[in-house]
């Protein structure tokens, strides 16, 4: 067993993966020349500080953003209908039955299955299509509760980011992206820097751990896969000692988020005007550093500039630096595809028409406006959807009733 066990240690921690140039691990070692490099066992410490952060969360959740948004009037339950077993079998065949609409030839509308359900209940449609309405806000998750995940969010998102911009602004690869590789591989990491990423591996896995008790997302997967990606190249910048480079990745990152959830939060407490205007700086600041400082900062520094400080990082194709570099390509390649996307919501969002999230992005907060989607569905407006997701992954829909 300590045969095979050290087998496969040499396969992971193979040198000509993880060191270019002619390094060694001894290089990564720590001296008492007053040089602290990253070690593998610091990253058992943000799963111990994740414990932290998530129950400071909790806290935060429930007796700092839940207070506030009962003071809003949002309600931690959601009304449930009364128990039908005819329309919750119609339920389990559409959820919209207001959907199913015969357009006579002299013009006028019927609903075929909320009149034959109505009928069978002896209800009037009114209370038919009332009751499937209450039925499908039942099965949401209450505004109240992403409400209080989104203000949680933008908190820590708000709080990271200027901390970031605060820790580097001492920092020589701030302003010249060079130095976050010259002298490589002895590049003291200060406490500063340390904790910076501590805490933020810490963030990214308390996610996964409130993943399952969050607002369920159409996304799920997709999120556990975005978390663990980013836990990855953390771990792996952090064994490498690629950490002036992977803090500058985190601090652009970092400036949209906060952003984002300001304005899902504007959403649910019913402001919609402050919503499109914080939306609008999102757009911007998205722009700014995703669509520009990623690619033509970061991207450059670790395709071209890292040549300079690695050695001749790229021996073989198979080695950390190329990985790392496709990784960024492929984040850099994604930021593209939601920016048209993003282009496309701005349309209804200048307008003043950001609508609902099919995941729970960007919501209503009352039942009032749910009444007002169903009295335009009622009417045949067509109407399109644009959708967007807390980690920037967005969706577009165009819906027609007809």
């Amino acid at each position: 067993m300590a045969e095979l066990w050290q087998a496969v240690s040499d396969v992971v921690w193979t040198r000509s993966f993880w060191l270019p140039g002619n390094r060694t691990w001894d290089d990564l070692k720590n001296t008492d020349n007053g040089i602290y490099h990253p070690q593998t066992g610091d990253l058992i410490v943000p799963v111990y500080l994740s414990v932290f952060v998530y129950i400071l969360r909790i806290f935060f959740e429930r007796c700092i953003f839940g207070p506030i948004g009962h003071s809003f009037g949002l309600k931690a339950v959601v009304k449930k209908a009364s128990q039908n077993p005819v329309l919750e079998n119609a339920f389990k065949q559409t959820k919209s039955p207001s959907n199913d609409i015969i357009q006579h030839p002299r013009g006028k509308i019927s609903h075929r299955l909320i009149t034959s359900l109505a009928k069978q209940t002896e209800m009037s449609v009114r209370q038919v299509e009332r009751w499937f309405r209450i039925r499908r806000n039942q099965d949401r998750t209450p505004v109240f509760k992403k409400f209080c995940e989104s203000s949680w969010r933008m908190l820590f998102y708000f709080l990271i980011f200027w901390y970031g911009v605060y820790l580097h602004l001492d920092k020589t690869w701030f302003y010249d992206t060079l130095q976050a590789w010259v002298g490589w591989p002895h590049h003291n990491v200060t406490s500063d820097v340390y904790w910076y990423y501590m805490i933020e591996g810490a963030f990214y896995i308390s996610l996964l751990f409130s993943l399952c008790t969050d607002n369920k997302r159409k996304d799920f997967t997709e999120m556990v896969i975005h978390h663990v990606a980013t836990l990855l190249l953390m771990g792996m910048s952090w064994i490498n000692n690629f950490v002036r480079i992977g803090t500058l990745v985190l601090l652009v990152h970092d400036a949209v988020d906060s952003w984002m959830e300001a304005a899902k939060v504007a959403k649910y407490l019913g402001y919609d005007k402050v919503c499109e205007r914080l939306f609008f700086v999102f757009m911007v600041v998205w722009v700014l550093t995703r669509m520009i400082l990623f690619p033509l900062r970061i991207i450059r520094s670790t395709m071209f500039e890292a040549l300079i400080g690695l050695q001749d990082p790229t021996v073989g194709w198979c080695t950390m630096w190329s990985i790392y570099n496709f990784l960024l390509i492929i984040l850099q390649i994604l930021h593209i595809i939601w920016f048209y996307y993003i282009c496309l919501i701005a349309k209804d969002a200048f307008r003043g028409q950001v609508q609902k999230d099919s995941r729970s992005s960007l919501e209503s907060a009352s039942e009032t406006e749910g009444e007002i989607q169903e009295s335009k569905e009622h009417s045949l407006d067509p109407g399109k959807t644009a959708n967007w997701s807390a980690n920037g992954i967005v969706n577009v829909k165009t819906k027609k009733v007809s």
